[in-house]
């Protein structure tokens, strides 16, 4: 019986988390359930806003939906919040200057390390002694 509990408690946890919203139709909760796995939780970094049981999450899901309900826009939504949070809180930015250094420093680095491998191995190859051991075709062992 007692595993029993231990092994329902972490789903009692989860269900708590779970905040239902009177969502008006379908096509309205499918929308919030998009353009909340589309931001990123302010405090927990990696994870979307629908993911997170952070506090901040739960009140930015719920501001998300007042907005919503308002009638704002997807993108008047992520505006706000980009200018409150910055280009962190979405979870794919848009490619533009301020943002090159997340989308193509990977490839920079990448670049760069195939660049010192290269480098590397040709150095390495240029100072190996050439091999001048006779080779013995005749069978004989030695």
């Amino acid at each position: 019986m007692l595993m029993l509990v231990l092994l329902v408690l972490p789903a009692l946890g989860a269900a708590q988390a779970i905040q239902p919203l009177p969502f008006r139709d379908h096509a309205e909760e499918v929308r919030f359930q998009h353009l909340s796995a589309e931001l990123r939780c302010p405090m927990c970094q990696n994870e979307t806003l629908a993911d997170s049981n952070a506090p901040i999450a739960h009140d930015l899901r719920r501001q998300v939906f007042e907005m919503i309900q308002a009638g704002k826009s997807d993108d008047e939504i992520k505006a706000f919040l980009v200018d409150r949070y910055s280009q962190f809180v979405l979870y794919k930015p848009p490619v533009e200057p301020s943002t090159w250094l997340l989308w193509f420093g990977p490839l920079v680095l990448l670049a760069i390390g195939a660049i010192v491998v290269a480098v590397q191995v040709r150095r390495r190859a240029r100072q190996a002694p050439a091999d001048t051991t006779p080779i013995n075709d005749t069978g004989d062992d030695w």
